[in-house]
């Protein structure tokens, strides 16, 4: 069994797309789709912009997952389609890729939800009255209690565990002088590292709310579909697929934690042998890596690792996903 993944912000990188919408019309539609979707050239700062206007919330989000979803469109071109996969998951924005990668979502649609869900995010916190932080070396139980405790240090303050990414990175969100108590309470209890995130906002916490609501609003009006494959929800940490379902867990993610340590966890223990993260960077099968080795693992993000990807499959792999002959051992990024 196999499941594809979908990076989420921090992966942007100026040039990423570029080589697949090159070597495959089909990756080149989706910019376009999200170029006329957005009423600009978004393509052309992904392309050839900078690097900071980039990093903007409101255009790094669709960015991302134009990226992702043109890397879907070329494997398509070598035949490989989203039968080869048992599951969809991403990780924060990703989640949206992933659902647009399993047809629930239309491109149109997924561009103008993530470019408002960047834009409501970015204006629910005054900028430099939130932060966030990533804690290395302590676990997530450990964290939520410190970041508990950072919180009840100031009145009103928020902080929480805001992404459970792998067994020694978690990230904390909220007010920034609580998030700055956590970092110190860390490092007093032992973290390897702990340390403020160059982010704009604090995302993931309750500080969200106002931009959950913007999102409940938005999502209201847009059609959801029955995922081709179940995908495996941020905050639930385990598969979904009614659409009134999905609908309601995206809004709760805003505001909610992203589990994707035990989103892992559960794929694996339901059988999955190998994940693919496609788009830009690796940051997600690094975390898949550290949380279970037995897992294999492929990035799918230039043309070179669309063929390579799709060499690997065996000519007579079932069209669930299920897969006999790879895992852990025969894959490579």
């Amino acid at each position: 069994m196999r499941a594809f993944v979908f990076p989420g912000q921090g992966a942007q990188t100026i040039g990423m797309g570029r080589d697949l919408a090159r070597a495959y019309p089909a990756a080149q539609a989706v910019f376009d789709e999200v170029d006329e979707a957005l009423g600009e050239e978004l393509s052309a700062l992904i392309w050839e912009g900078d690097q900071d206007e980039l990093t903007l919330t409101q255009n790094a989000q669709p960015a991302l997952m134009a990226t992702s979803l043109a890397a879907v469109r070329a494997l398509e071109a070598e035949g490989v389609d989203m039968s080869v996969a048992s599951y969809v998951a991403g990780h924060s924005l990703g989640e949206y890729s992933a659902l647009a990668a399993a047809g629930a979502l239309s491109v149109a649609d997924t561009a103008r939800l993530l470019r408002l869900r960047g834009q409501a995010m970015q204006k629910a916190v005054p900028v430099g009255q939130g932060a966030m932080a990533a804690i290395l070396g302590l676990d997530y139980a450990a964290v939520r209690t410190l970041a508990a405790a950072a919180a009840a240090g100031g009145e009103g303050d928020v902080c929480q565990a805001a992404n459970d990414n792998d067994p020694g990175q978690v990230v904390v969100s909220g007010h920034r002088a609580a998030v700055e108590r956590a970092v110190d309470l860390a490092k007093e209890q032992g973290a390897k590292r702990a340390l403020l995130l160059p982010v704009s906002a604090p995302f993931h916490c309750e500080l969200m709310a106002p931009a959950a609501e913007a999102m409940a609003e938005a999502l209201a009006g847009v059609e959801i579909k029955r995922p081709a494959v179940p995908l495996v929800a941020n905050v639930r940490a385990e598969a979904v697929s009614d659409p009134d379902l999905i609908r309601n867990l995206l809004i709760e993610q805003v505001t909610g934690a992203v589990r994707w340590r035990e989103s892992v966890l559960w794929m694996a223990a339901e059988g999955v042998k190998e994940i693919w993260e496609l788009g830009a960077g690796k940051a997600l099968i690094g975390m898949v890596r550290r949380i279970d080795r037995t897992v294999g693992t492929r990035a799918v993000g230039s043309p070179e690792d669309v063929v390579a990807a799709a060499q690997s499959l065996t000519p007579d792999e079932d069209q669930d996903g299920d897969d006999t002959d790879t895992g852990a051992a025969g894959n490579k990024e």
